[in-house]
């Protein structure tokens, strides 16, 4: 499975129909978006079980901004509907590799008990800086 464009009419299918799905946000000006492509595309081959996505944010302005996209390229990955990570910056091979492993590592519902708790709270922040503080990112659409 190589990757896939996703636009506003395939985010939400794509995000609720795959376990693991990683959006890569990119633009064609943007270098260093365009040196991470090939990357994203080589891992993407290794990953069958993995959708690997990708959103031209020049041309889909909106979803970026439900995302709260800032820089470019930015990594965001969801694992049964729940956004899981978000980083901006190109990320080497390697990197990519041992993110896709810590995800499918996941205790998701550890992950979900959180979230249900956090939910109970009020939603009030916690000390704790988790990176699935995005969790809500999805529901904008």
């Amino acid at each position: 499975m190589a990757t896939i464009d996703i636009t506003k009419e395939t985010l939400a299918e794509t995000i609720e129909g795959n376990d693991i799905v990683l959006i890569d946000f990119w633009a064609e000006w943007c270098g260093p978006c365009r040196s991470f492509g090939p990357t994203y595309e080589k891992v993407s081959e290794k990953h069958p079980n993995i959708t690997f996505a990708k959103v031209d944010t020049e041309d889909q302005q909106e979803i970026a901004q439900s995302f709260g996209i800032r820089s470019i390229p930015t990594l965001v990955a969801f694992r049964e509907n729940i956004g899981v990570f978000s980083q901006p910056g190109a990320l080497p091979e390697e990197a990519l590799e041992s993110l896709i492993g810590q995800i499918e590592e996941l205790d998701m519902d550890a992950i979900r008990k959180e979230i249900a708790e956090e939910h109970d709270h009020g939603g009030e922040d916690h000390d704790h800086d988790h990176e699935d503080h995005n969790h809500e990112a999805h529901s904008h659409s």
